[in-house]
């Protein structure tokens, strides 16, 4: 079998290229564009500041299973007390002009609507109509690859906006009538970060002086969601259960986001794109920057084993968004008070270990207590939100993994090469692994193995690995791992995540009844 490549510039845990060599991703003649579709975040593509509603037009109509690649635009640089002019913002940070996106200058000068104080200040992509799709149906949303268009990003914090309302920003105070003609009138604090590689990873950096702080980018869409069914237009800051600005951090490459359908074709929208971001938020904004994201859209419809049972057992009108990776079932909980949010969380979490597993209740709630993480994905979008990171791994002797394969983006393949192969997964105490032999057969690589290590080629290119060793090889360029390969009955396994962080390629799971299938995309 050959493996079409579905490799990206960027993608989360693989990020390779040399800055120097960044390429400025304009349009869809720039770069890789993974998707069956292409979406672009022109003024005809995107509202500013309010999400689509059942009312709107789509401007994408796509069948269930597309792949679609979307530009996605930071409001960051744009906005009023920034001065309503990108170009003329980021110019003043030092960034060359072809290195401005277009769209970006396109919006800031068109006459799309836009309220500073009333309007959220996301740039919402969308809506995309995916056939098939009907009010009580679920759609789910799988990340497949995210690209930064830009090397840098921004963080800024507001009057009046932040955990620390009133206290920050600090000695920039706010002026009566501000307007955009004077951004400083605002009084708000925006901090240009731009990113950089630092030995094998990037970085986002911010200067102090002669120093720099440096933490690691890991890239996510804010906003996914889909359109609820009121003939409104409502804010785009706080998330519903039906998505939106949910601000959840681990929704990066490799997860899976399940969300409850009100309208006819699901409309769903994309914004918010952030280079990097800690629970909590507390400022107000992450690192905002410009993301090429694709993403598969699929349609389950209602009674589906597919659809999570806490979604399923709920009535319609309270379903709960809910999302998972390799690693974690994450339920969510959304609130104005953080409290009743927290509970919310408990509440999915309790109602989807019962349901998906037969656990009883109480068994469920004790072991959440003493095993589960709940974080703050943020505290500053009026709505607070609390989600549930549920390992996995710790219920291995109730639920079956296996991988499977299937062709992203290519609906001519032959029905041979569109049949999907699959292969066992072996939990183990920190994570899934798979035999690198039975994974080099159903992608169609060469293996070849002398004693405890191993060289697999795969599209021309080469890996290496060794046992207990967390250090792999892409055709000579070294990438680090947090877990190692082993020997178990002879054979070599390694982590699930050698898939997506060394070969690049895409792979989301999907939890159906007490089976997790981790779908690699070729």
């Amino acid at each position: 079998m050959k493996v079409k490549s579905f490799i990206t510039m960027f993608i989360v845990g693989a990020l390779m290229m040399n800055v120097s060599s960044f390429e400025i991703l304009q349009s869809k003649e720039d770069g890789v564009i993974d998707g069956q579709y292409y979406l672009d975040s022109s003024t005809k593509n995107v509202t500013w500041g309010r999400l689509p509603n059942g009312k709107s037009a789509a401007v994408l109509e796509v069948e269930s299973g597309a792949t679609v690649t979307i530009d996605t635009l930071s409001h960051e640089g744009l906005l009023e007390d920034q001065g309503k002019d990108s170009k003329k913002y980021f110019s003043s940070q030092g960034v060359k002009e072809d290195e401005i996106l277009n769209d970006g200058i396109e919006i800031t000068s068109s006459t799309l609507p836009h309220d500073f104080d009333g309007d959220g200040p996301h740039i919402v992509t969308g809506p995309i109509f995916v056939k098939g799709a009907e009010a009580g149906d679920v759609l789910k949303v799988e990340v497949l690859s995210l690209t930064p268009r830009v090397p840098y990003g921004v963080i800024s914090n507001r009057h009046y906006k932040g955990v620390l309302v009133g206290e920050f920003p600090e000695n920039s105070p706010r002026q009566e009538n501000p307007h955009f003609s004077r951004p400083e009138s605002y009084g708000n604090i925006s901090i240009f970060t731009p990113i950089k590689k630092v030995g094998e990873k990037f970085v986002a950096y911010l200067t102090v002086g002669e120093k720099e702080i440096t933490f690691p980018i890991k890239p996510f869409l804010g906003i996914m969601g889909v359109a609820t069914k009121e003939d409104v237009s409502l804010s785009s800051v706080p998330p519903t259960r039906l998505g939106g600005n949910l601000d959840i951090n681990e929704l990066g490459v490799g997860s899976t986001l399940y969300l409850p359908v009100e309208c006819e074709g699901a409309l769903f929208f994309v914004g918010d794109p952030h280079f990097a971001q800690g629970d909590g938020e507390v400022a107000l904004t992450a690192v905002e920057g410009s993301l090429r994201g694709t993403v598969r859209l699929t349609v389950l419809k209602k009674g589906s084993s597919e659809i999570p049972s806490n979604i399923k057992t709920h009535k319609d009108e309270e379903q709960m968004c809910f999302a998972e990776t390799e690693d974690f079932w994450i339920p969510i909980g959304l609130n104005e008070d953080l409290d009743e949010a927290m509970k919310q969380s408990v509440r999915e979490s309790i109602s989807f270990l019962s349901g998906q597993l037969g656990i009883e209740r109480k068994v469920v709630y004790a072991y959440l207590s003493g095993a589960t993480d709940y974080e703050v994905s943020q505290a500053v979008d009026k709505t607070k939100g609390i989600h549930a990171l549920i390992a996995k791994r710790d219920f291995k002797e109730f639920i079956d993994l296996e991988i499977a394969t299937t062709w992203a983006n290519d609906s001519a393949k032959t029905s041979a090469e569109n049949s999907t192969e699959k292969i066992k997964v072996v939990p183990m105490p920190d994570g899934f692994y798979t035999d690198i032999q039975e994974l080099s057969k159903i992608l169609g690589g060469t293996l070849k193995i002398k004693k405890d290590a191993g060289t697999f080629t795969l599209n021309k290119k080469t890996y290496t690995f060794k046992v207990s060793s967390n250090i792999y090889t892409k055709d000579g360029e070294k990438k680090t791992l947090s877990k190692s390969p082993f020997v178990q009955d002879k054979k070599i396994f390694v982590p699930t995540q050698f898939i997506l962080d060394v070969l690049n390629l895409p792979l989301n799971w999907t939890t159906d009844g007490t089976k997790i299938t981790g779908k690699i995309s070729l």
